[in-house]
Formats: structure tokens, C-alpha cells, sequence
């Protein structure tokens, strides 16, 4: 009997050969050991929502994209934490930010996910509608780098409404392993509810 995750990688397999026959200029990279156009797909557009920006030095993420490769060693290699913006934040409110990769090691096999690339905590509403905030970080910055050969990751930024009485923290299980981190999990234990905004982009391994 197929597993939902074998069901889940076949459909995907019949939308990247549907994919590759209409697409007329594609460039490939591995999913499930096939080709895929480098098109953003509407599943994947529609996760963004909320006006959330992500700025880099020479890039600005505000709606859902693939990274260009030229830019994609930057983003991997050079590039440290981006500054993040959401110009309608109400300044008497408290935010609170993460980062995950969802699809780690690869989106066909992504037995790490949610793999945690940045938390921050008490983000001041005033800091976020100017683009230029502290916060309490409760897990470091760590740049989108994807294995060699696992096609696109998707990096997503998520924004939530920080409740006043409860402040956010990891558990020491939680600290001690970036991978596997259960997002729905924190979000419930801390009252978090769905995303006020969010953002994401896709990049590969620039070696591939």
C-alpha cells in the first residue's frame, strides 16, 4: 500500500512532467529525481499574505519568489540577517518572528522539517513599521544553505501578534536541535494563532 508521502511525491512528479511540456524555457533541478521549471507554482504564491518585507542588501522580498541565481551565493554565503518591515505594525503592539525551512534535507523527503533559521520574541511594533528592529533573539540567524542535489527550499517568514502575559522561549529540547522543530506545537503553547503576515522564497544549493 502507498504512503500519503508516496501518493504526495507521485502528483508531484505528474505536475513537473506537465510542467516541463509546457514551459518552454525551463532550467532543471532535482524533485524526486525529476525536472522542474524554475515558475513559482500558485500553491507556493499563495503563502504569501500581509505585506511582510524582507530586505537584503541587494534584494527585497515582498511577495513570494525564486532567489535569481546570480544572487543565490549571496544569500548563502555573504548576506547576514535581512531587515524586516511591515509598514502598517500598530506601535503599541508586541510581534514576534520566525524563520523555518520546511522543505529539509529535500521537499520530496523532508524528514527535518521545520528546520528553524531564526526566532525572534518582543519585537517592538514601532521597530517593525520602520524596518529596523532588536527584539529578543531566542535562536540566531542562520542563512538559507541547501544540500547539494534537493532542488528549491522554501524559506518562510512568519509574523505573529505576540500576546502581552506570555512571554516566548524555547524548550531545551527545542534549543538543542534546530531540525525537526514542531511550529505548530510552539505556536499553540504560546497562543500565537495563524500568521498576521507572512513571506517566503525559494533557493537551491548555487552549486547546482
Amino acid at each position: 500500500m502507498r504512503t500519503r508521502q508516496q501518493f504526495n511525491c507521485d502528483m508531484k512528479k505528474l505536475e513537473i512532467v506537465l510542467l516541463c511540456a509546457t514551459v518552454s524555457l525551463w532550467k532543471p533541478h532535482g524533485v524526486c529525481g525529476e525536472c522542474v521549471a524554475e515558475t513559482l507554482s500558485e500553491f507556493d504564491a499563495g503563502f504569501c499574505h500581509g505585506g511582510l518585507e524582507v530586505i537584503y542588501p541587494e534584494l527585497t522580498i515582498g511577495v513570494c519568489r525564486i532567489i535569481p541565481r546570480e544572487q543565490r551565493d549571496k544569500i548563502s554565503g555573504e548576506w547576514g540577517p535581512p531587515q524586516v518591515q511591515l509598514t502598517h505594525a500598530e506601535e503599541g503592539k508586541t510581534y514576534a518572528l520566525m524563520m523555518v525551512d520546511p522543505d529539509a534535507p529535500s521537499r520530496c523527503n523532508p524528514t527535518q522539517a521545520h528546520w528553524r533559521h531564526w526566532l525572534v520574541a518582543d519585537i517592538v511594533g514601532s521597530d517593525l513599521k520602520n524596518g529596523d528592529f532588536k527584539g529578543s533573539v531566542l535562536s540566531e540567524y542562520r542563512r538559507p544553505t541547501p544540500p547539494k542535489n534537493t532542488g528549491l527550499h522554501r524559506y518562510q517568514f512568519m509574523l505573529f501578534e505576540q500576546p502581552a502575559d506570555k512571554p516566548l522561549g524555547l524548550s531545551q529540547e527545542e534549543s538543542s536541535s534546530l531540525g525537526k522543530w514542531d511550529t505548530e506545537a510552539f505556536m499553540k503553547r504560546f497562543g500565537l494563532g495563524t500568521p498576521l503576515a507572512a513571506v517566503q522564497f525559494l533557493t537551491q544549493n548555487p552549486k547546482d
